[in-house]
């Protein structure tokens, strides 16, 4: 086989960040539930917009293309990297493993999310101690509670190799976490950091990273004045600095600790066809949108009054909503499908056939970032034959062989094996660590007994010795 040198030019356009695309990253993180009310306040709040009659008739919208519409692109990008920045609006395990999420209806807390980007990361195993140790300093808000050089003595008294600057490196790995802001030393940083992440085309960038970085007392005590003269802005310019600082949020973790996900609608159905397994969106999901035909219809007039204006003003939003939605359900199902297409054994077998899966793996097959994706399958629920599942579940760590490899067995599909394992045991003779390993290992699972140990000990299940004693 021979192979040619190519050189191939790659053609793209950067989106600048605007709070209509801004809109449709937001709505990309929100829950289910979350998402209906943003939809009931959009219909409250915006005459153009109605719901679909009950036989899902569309108006025709002839209002024809004018500046308005022209501004909506046909693809609505969700992903860049100033997609993993802005605030997420609305509410929302051991070291190496991602947080036990069978049969998960309850989204897992901040410290748990962490943990679970750092499994499904590609942190060396040396790294991922110190930098499990750095998240548990982490608090509700998102920030870091003690200062690097208290962390780094404390992490000392364990590995006195360990320098201030190793610490440095893990902290601004997580920082890149989601939510973006995480990790931050203190509100300055936090802000900075969302900043950062934004397109470097976004009107005004420069001058709000100084805000930031020199002036936030200033802001703080609305002195405009002083803030103009040393950033040498106008008033409608100083109103665009503070309105895009605004959207930044600085509790970014904060919505970890805030949701109440006793009530789950599912966002996607997999269900087995004749042609095999289909993932399809949930139609029952969420309310389907029109545009009201009888306001459209008069916006065709050519007059500039203010009620035309108004009206204009309104179905733009209308149509960038709208927009924004069927971008999200676009991103939703191609992650969805790409997932449960590595997963088809768990559907047909269950737990034991689950395979490993990193976020890695899904952002290169839908060529999205690692960040987005962890936020796609962040309180976004799949209904099963097994279950309602939250996409996260489906990803699990690799334990033994290499990538790819047939030797590799995901941690989940290990648990589940040792749970049956442990279930089938003779009452008056359990089983031992040390012959879980074997039976593992008559089936080709090779690992060590202090893995069975963590594994058994975070499902919850006593040692042998006490499982007789209870018996």
């Amino acid at each position: 086989m021979s192979m040619k040198a190519s050189l191939q030019l790659k053609v793209g356009t950067q989106l600048t960040m605007t709070p209509q695309l801004q809109q449709a990253i937001q709505l990309l993180q929100l829950s289910t539930l979350d998402l209906r009310l943003e939809i009931q306040q959009a219909l409250d709040s915006n005459p153009l917009l109605e719901l679909e009659d009950e036989f899902g008739e569309q108006a025709v919208d002839d209002t024809g293309e004018d500046d308005w519409s022209s501004e909506i692109p046909d693809e609505l990008s969700v992903d860049s990297d100033w997609s993993d920045t802005y605030q997420d609006a609305g509410v929302a395990g051991s070291i190496g493993e991602a947080p036990d999420l069978d049969r998960n209806t309850n989204v897992v807390g901040l410290k748990d999310h962490l943990l679970w980007q750092l499994a499904m990361g590609d942190f060396e195993p040396g790294d991922t101690p110190l930098a499990s140790y750095l998240i548990d300093a982490i608090n509700p808000n998102g920030h870091l509670e003690d200062s690097l050089d208290a962390l780094t003595q404390g992490w000392q008294n364990d590995d006195p190799s360990t320098t201030l600057a190793d610490v440095e490196g893990i902290l601004a790995r997580i920082q890149q976490f989601d939510p973006t802001g995480v990790g931050a030393r203190d509100l300055r940083e936090c802000l900075l950091l969302q900043l950062e992440a934004l397109d470097t085309h976004t009107p005004l960038l420069i001058q709000a990273k100084r805000l930031v970085r020199q002036f936030l007392d200033a802001l703080a005590a609305d002195d405009r004045r002083l803030l103009k003269r040393r950033l040498r802005l106008d008033d409608d310019e100083l109103d665009a600095v503070i309105a895009l600082i605004r959207t930044l949020d600085p509790r970014p973790g904060q919505r970890f600790s805030s949701a109440d996900n006793s009530y789950v609608i599912p966002d996607l159905v997999a269900r087995v066809t004749p042609e095999g397994w289909r993932i399809e969106l949930n139609a029952d999901a969420l309310p389907r949108l029109r545009i009201q035909p009888d306001y459209a219809a008069l916006i065709r007039r050519a007059d500039k009054s203010d009620d035309n204006v108004f009206l204009r003003q309104h179905l733009q939003e209308a149509r960038w909503l709208m927009k924004s939605l069927s971008s999200r359900n676009d991103t939703l199902l191609r992650v969805g499908r790409e997932i449960m297409e590595r997963q088809i054994a768990f559907l047909e077998r269950g737990e034991e056939a689950m395979k490993p899966l990193i976020l890695a793996d899904i952002a290169e097959r839908v060529e999205l970032h690692e960040s987005t994706i962890s936020r796609v399958t962040t309180q976004k629920f799949i209904q099963t034959p097994r279950g309602v599942f939250e996409l996260k579940y489906f990803f699990s760590s690799q334990v033994g062989g290499q990538s790819g490899d047939a030797d590799s067995v995901s941690s989940t599909a290990i648990r589940a094996r040792l749970k049956k394992l442990i279930s089938e045991e003779p009452a008056r003779k359990p089983l031992s660590d040390s012959k879980l390993v074997a039976l593992l290992a008559e089936a080709d699972i090779n690992v060590a007994r202090r893995t069975v140990a963590k594994y058994r000990e975070a499902m919850g299940i006593p040692s042998s010795s006490e499982r007789k004693r209870l018996s």
